[in-house]
């Protein structure tokens, strides 16, 4: 990741993740839905990497000394959590999002 982003929770104001959409119940909503999105890209990305790595006779010895297995899923780990990421590309307007329409109630 280019930006520069925590990778721990920090205090928010819930006025300013409200503002955007007017309601905070639904700026919560687009932020899991990004998350969600963030967490399964990160996970296809793992696992192609990860994959390399497969070998159907996989001894125990084998799985304790594959040291490049062992860094790759280490960088994975360290990557800010996708909620993070979320929120910080809600706050900078990063997010393309849309509200369903409203049937007209006759």
């Amino acid at each position: 990741m280019t930006k520069k982003i925590p990778t721990n929770t920090i205090t928010r104001n819930l006025c300013d993740i409200a503002a955007p959409t007017g309601n905070i119940y639904e700026s919560v909503v687009i932020l899991s839905k990004r998350a969600n999105q963030i967490a399964i890209a990160e996970k296809k990305e793992l696992t192609k990497k990860l994959e390399d790595f497969k070998n159907d006779r996989d001894t125990m010895e084998e799985v304790f000394e594959n040291r490049e297995q062992i860094e790759i899923s280490k960088f994975y780990e360290k990557q800010p959590k996708p909620a993070l990421v979320a929120i910080s590309e809600f706050e900078n307007g990063e997010i393309y999002y849309r509200m369903a329409k409203k049937e007209e109630e006759e």
